[in-house]
This record gives C-alpha cells, structure tokens and sequence, in this order.
C-alpha cells in the first residue's frame, strides 16, 4: 500500500473541508463551523508535515520504486544531497510550498500582535483567501502525486501509477540521482530559503483582498510583518542563486545574467519593495489605492514565476521543458488572480473617486 499517496490524497480532503468551513462561517458566524474548519486545517497541515518526513526518509533510504526518489536520489549522493532531493523536482518543492504555507497560516493565527484581530471578518477572509490559495497547492499535488510508484503488471512489464496506491510496489534498487548541475552546496540551502519567500508572500496578498472586499485599513497590521519576511527571504534567495550561478555556470564572471527565470524572480522583489515603502505611510490615510496594489501585484508575479518555471515556455537553465497539464492549472490559477484582482482594485479605484 502506497501510504504517502494516500497521505496527500487526505491533505487535499481535510483542505477542502477547512476552506468550505471557512467560507460558511465567514457567512454565518457558527463558532461550530468556525472550530471544525481550524481542526481540519490543522489535521491537513499535520498531514502534509507526514507526507514530507515520509519523502524525505525514502530520499534517504533510496526507495526508488517511488519515480521522484527514482529520479533525484541515488546511493552515490551525500546524505545532504539526498535531503535536499527532496526539491529538487516539480512534486517535491511544491510540496514543501504548499507545507510552508499551511505553517505560516498557523502562526499567523495562534502567535503575533495579529491575535486581536482572531474574530474579525478581516481575520476570517483572510484566512479563507490563504486556505483556497493552500488547495491550488494541495491539487496539484493530487495531480501531480510525489509518490507516484512503479509495480509490476503481468508479464513483467513495470507501470507508473499516480493514483493506485493499493498495488504492490515494485523494489528499484537503485536510482538515477540528482541533476549533476544541482549537486552544490548551494542547493541545500537556495531553494527552501525561496520558497519560504514566496510562500509568504500568500498572507499579505490574501490580507489586501480582505481589505478590497472589506474596506478595514487594519490590514496593514497582517500584511506588513510577512512582507517584510517574504522581502527578506526573497532577497537572500535570489543573491544565494546568484552565487550558485557564478560557481557552476561561469556567466561570463558575472552573478547575474538575466535568464528568464531569474528575472521572473527580481520582479515580484520590485513589487514588495514598493509596497514596503508605499505601507509607512497608509497609517497616514495614504495609498488606500497603491498599497493593496502592490501586495496583490507581488503575488501574483511570484505566480506568474512559478507558471514561466513550470510552462517551459522560455528557455531557461531554470525551467522544466514541457508544458504540463499541472503548468495548465497554474495558468488557470494565475488567470482567475489577475481578473478578480483587477475587479476588485477596479472597484476600490471607483470609490475613491
């Protein structure tokens, strides 16, 4: 039995179930409902946090009848590379995105100054916004299942299933390891440090949309802090990329070279930088307009990264080289964005008027 697919398989359930409970109470403000969606939402950040160790460990182990582990891991590797198989690939950062975000919607709700705000409509459309943001993730790990496993069908042939998980796994003893360009000390530490980065970005994005539906100025009060964290971690990401470009690709001796996928990274760090500037002073009744602007603007550019990525549409040293039907859902997904986005600051323009 293939109990890290049905691990994420529970993930997206409990969810589903968290997102749906708070969006009801958001409506009719059952302290019931209210609990249920917060148990579920912990049960699925509990999940998530399993499936990872249980990644992690069959990285370490070189279980490769799981394709991912096939495909990243190896018994050549350090026991360091072999951690940091883990995202190495499409399935498994997005996994750990998708970990990081259900962590930082927790700590925004039980720790920080932002517990005052715990019964507020603000609060609770806020975190409706960032558990939907949470279950595009979680669909594309259905979709794209990490633990996709090779078994033997009759006859001697091997198959790869991404939604059987109660077939016999087939035993590969050994795996094809890490892309050689991945294995540098770097890669323990610049993926994670940018996906921290732009999962953070999630709270302030969901937090400005509260205030484009809700007209409440406290936002800036939950925004604020986890810009200043998604600025932070962007900005070591992206030197610490750097880095690792000029020892392993030359780039002419230069630590930035303007590759598609790198630039796609730069631009969201524009945005939240203006925002950052633009935030000190809405306590002043400025920038009513501009400040939910650029929160929303700089999450919708890290989207737009993570499609440009995934798409293969340009050619990068960067980039997966095919159009997937998971790159399609995030086309989907950063479409949806950028139109009730626009709606919603169209309508806050109007009023401000």
């Amino acid at each position: 039995m293939n109990v890290g697919m049905i691990l994420i398989w529970i993930s997206f359930a409990l969810g589903f179930g968290a997102t749906a409970y708070s969006v009801i109470y958001y409506f009719n403000r059952d302290k019931n409902t209210k609990a249920i969606s917060k148990k579920l939402e912990i049960a699925c950040a509990g999940t998530i946090t399993f499936a990872i160790v249980l990644l992690t460990y069959y990285m370490f182990i070189i279980n490769a009848a799981f394709n991912y582990v096939y495909q990243h891991s190896s018994v050549d590797l350090t026991w360091y590379y072999r951690i940091s198989a883990l995202w190495a690939g499409q399935e498994g950062s997005f996994l750990l995105w998708t970990w990081f975000i259900l962590m930082m919607l927790l700590l925004m709700q039980y720790t920080g100054h932002t517990k005052y705000l715990a019964n507020t409509k603000l609060m609770d459309i806020t975190r409706s916004i960032s558990l939907l943001i949470a279950l595009v993730f979680l669909l594309l790990l259905v979709l794209r299942n990490p633990f996709a496993a090779y078994y033997q069908i009759p006859g001697g042939t091997l198959e790869l299933t991404n939604w059987n998980a109660f077939v016999e796994l087939y035993r590969i003893p050994y795996g094809q390891g890490m892309n050689p360009l991945l294995r540098n000390p770097w890669m323990a530490i610049h993926p994670p440090v940018l996906f921290l980065g732009y999962a953070a970005f999630t709270i302030p994005f969901a937090a400005a949309i509260g205030n484009l539906i809700l007209d409440d100025n406290r936002w800036t009060r939950i925004a604020a802090d986890w810009m200043r964290i998604s600025w932070l971690f962007l900005t070591l990401g992206i030197g610490l990329g750097g880095f690792w470009a000029y020892e392993v690709l030359g780039w002419g001796a230069w630590y930035w070279s303007w590759d598609p996928v790198e630039t796609s990274s730069l631009i969201p760090w524009v945005a939240s930088t203006a925002y950052l500037h633009a935030q000190t002073r809405t306590k002043h009744g400025e920038y009513k307009f501009l400040a939910p602007m650029l929160a929303v603007l700089s999450f919708i550019l890290v989207i737009f990264a993570t499609f440009v990525t995934r798409s293969g549409m340009w050619a990068s040293v960067h980039s997966w080289q095919d159009f997937t039907f998971e790159a399609m859902v995030i086309a989907i997904f950063l479409a949806t964005l950028i139109v009730s986005s626009t709606v919603l600051l169209f309508r806050r323009y109007l009023a401000d008027e």
